[in-house]
């Protein structure tokens, strides 16, 4: 068996991973909108209207996903999400953002943590752009 066709047979349950994960996050821009605020880089406006905009992207963009007629135009839609929300990102790691308010807690993530979402971000932007392709079968 080599790698193409391993890929090929994790393609579609890892379609499911990528859509669910999108949806989930767009959710919780809902449930938790000003922990999503905190992380708006400051020199732009409206945070918390900031924050619900990203999060009604992820959750159209995560449906979308999963709609064959839909798909290609909303993995790129995800790529071009990542690669706007990529500031919130940095801004995060050069400023040491801590996040309070959420449930009652502080998140304070390490600096390693903060710093390990900039190229994680380049593996989900990859992660996206393979479903700019066909599914097996199709």
């Amino acid at each position: 068996m080599d790698a193409s066709y391993f890929l090929a047979r994790l393609k579609r349950p890892l379609l499911y991973v990528m859509a669910s994960s999108y949806i989930i996050a767009g959710i919780t821009h809902f449930i938790i909108p000003e922990a999503f605020a905190q992380i708006v880089p400051p020199m732009l406006p409206y945070p918390l209207v900031l924050a619900y905009l990203s999060g009604v992207a992820e959750i159209a963009l995560g449906v979308g996903l999963l709609s064959s007629r839909t798909r290609k135009l909303a993995a790129w839609g995800v790529i071009a999400l990542l690669i706007v929300i990529f500031p919130a990102n940095i801004y995060m790691a050069v400023s040491d953002v801590t996040v309070t308010g959420v449930f009652g807690w502080t998140l304070n993530p390490s600096p390693a943590a903060q710093w390990s979402r900039l190229p994680l971000q380049g593996v989900l932007i990859l992660w996206a752009w393979w479903y700019t392709r066909s599914m097996p079968g199709k």
